[in-house]
């Protein structure tokens, strides 16, 4: 089992160490933070099999997967469908992988067989649904051949190991068949593939899919439990007085549409179908880029009275006036900070009935300066709001130092520390 720690503070990549592909390389949301800051953070904590860790937004399962290999029962909570599937998936460890395999190989042979009989008729997307993508998301032969295999999984399918068959298929999607290349923004490759080997890919994610359950069936009672819903409505999801640590990194506030990167798999798998489904899943997420803000919105209630969070969005507006800035989009750079850090601390204020006392809690957060180059010290405002409904401030810990094209300068990613004493 690996122990790997961030051998050099603020300096290293946010990325997967060798040993720990196994399980968290199933399907990896492009911006996740890796393994080895989550067991620092547990061993930090000194949490044990007898606790309860948290990540309210858990991705794609960093936190809870990194858990169940030590052991730890886990709860996540995540609002993108197609996410919070990966994480569901990659923290059930108690499917048969002999059934896995088996049921795969014959889903492809009857793909291969479909796709000869199909001869040059070339299957494509409605245009309802196409129009959601990005444009040259995926070129024809591959999206044809992915259609294909979608029908016979469906056609063939078992319950028992569909959805690792199908994140296994979303992870190929994004990675072998598309045109897509994340620098983290999303954007389309010069170099399009014309053609890949869609099943032959998509079979060997399997087979290692089924080689990691195999090496950790052991750890199947390890309790791993993954709620689709909002992080900041959170009453139902969780028992009160029932979690020991919280472990997360929520979305940073910036211009990045998180639903983009995972636009391409959503829509091919039918988790989005159309601009409604899509308006549903933003609506869900915590306020954090111009295209997630709806007139309906009032998060913004939640920190009214906290000044730097005024100030900081008076400075954003102030800026925007000064440059002569009038597009929609920049007229609401000021709100979408206003809303970010209301649904923090609106999530905040519910989560501490949720808490035993003495948790401990690791928030990793960046700061940005996406909007008209105004920094936002985002590390210390969360813990200026937490302060403010009762948390105490252990620390604000550097993570890493990374490069903003916006500015051209390296800004922190920092973790805040608190505990809750009830």
């Amino acid at each position: 089992m690996s122990y790997a720690v961030q051998s050099k503070e603020g300096i290293e990549l946010n990325r997967l160490y060798q040993e720990d592909l196994s399980v968290h390389d199933w399907y990896r949301f492009v911006l996740s933070f890796p393994p080895h800051l989550v067991r620092k953070y547990l061993n930090k904590f000194n949490i044990s099999d007898n606790q309860t860790v948290l990540d309210p937004f858990c991705g794609t399962g960093t936190t809870l997967v990194e858990c169940k290999k030590l052991g730890i029962p886990s709860i996540g909570i995540e609002a993108n469908p197609i996410v919070q599937l990966a994480a569901a998936a990659k923290t059930d460890w108690s499917i048969n992988e002999k059934v896995l395999i088996d049921n795969s190989l014959k889903t492809a042979a009857y793909a291969q067989e479909k796709l000869k009989s199909l001869g040059d008729r070339i299957k494509v997307l409605e245009p309802e649904k196409n129009n959601l993508l990005i444009k040259n998301s995926i070129s024809a032969a591959p999206l044809h051949k992915t259609l294909v295999l979608i029908e016979e999984l469906q056609e063939h399918r078992c319950d028992e190991v569909f959805n690792h068959q199908t994140i296994a298929l979303a992870k190929q999607i994004v990675y072998s068949y598309s045109n897509l290349h994340f620098g983290p923004e999303v954007g389309v490759s010069r170099n399009k593939k014309i053609d890949v080997p869609v099943i032959e890919n998509w079979i060997n994610g399997v087979y290692s899919i089924a080689k990691d359950i195999e090496e950790y069936k052991k750890l199947t009672h390890v309790e791993a439990r993954v709620h689709l819903a909002d992080s900041r409505n959170i009453v139902s999801c969780i028992s009160d007085n029932s979690i020991d640590a919280v472990i997360t990194s929520p979305p940073y506030p910036n211009e990045k549409d998180y639903t983009r990167t995972t636009r391409l798999e959503s829509v091919l798998l039918g988790f989005i179908n159309n601009k409604h489904d899509l308006r549903q899943c933003k609506e869900n997420l915590l306020r954090s880029n111009t295209r997630n803000v709806y007139i309906t919105d009032n998060d913004e209630t939640w920190i009214k009275n906290n000044l730097k969070v005024i100030e900081l969005s008076k400075a954003i507006e102030n800026k925007r006036i000064e440059l002569g800035k009038t597009s929609g989009f920049e007229k609401y750079y000021h709100r979408v900070v206003e809303l970010y850090f209301g649904g923090i601390a609106k999530h905040l204020a519910q989560l501490r009935i949720k808490l035993r006392p003495g948790a401990k809690l690791a928030y990793v957060v960046g700061d940005q300066a996406s909007y008209f180059r105004v920094l936002i010290k985002t590390g210390e405002i969360i813990a200026d709001i937490a302060s403010d409904l009762g948390y105490n401030i252990e620390s604000i810990d550097l993570f890493r130092t990374r490069f903003s094209s916006s500015t051209g300068d390296y800004i922190n990613e920092n973790v805040v520390v608190m505990n809750w004493q009830g």
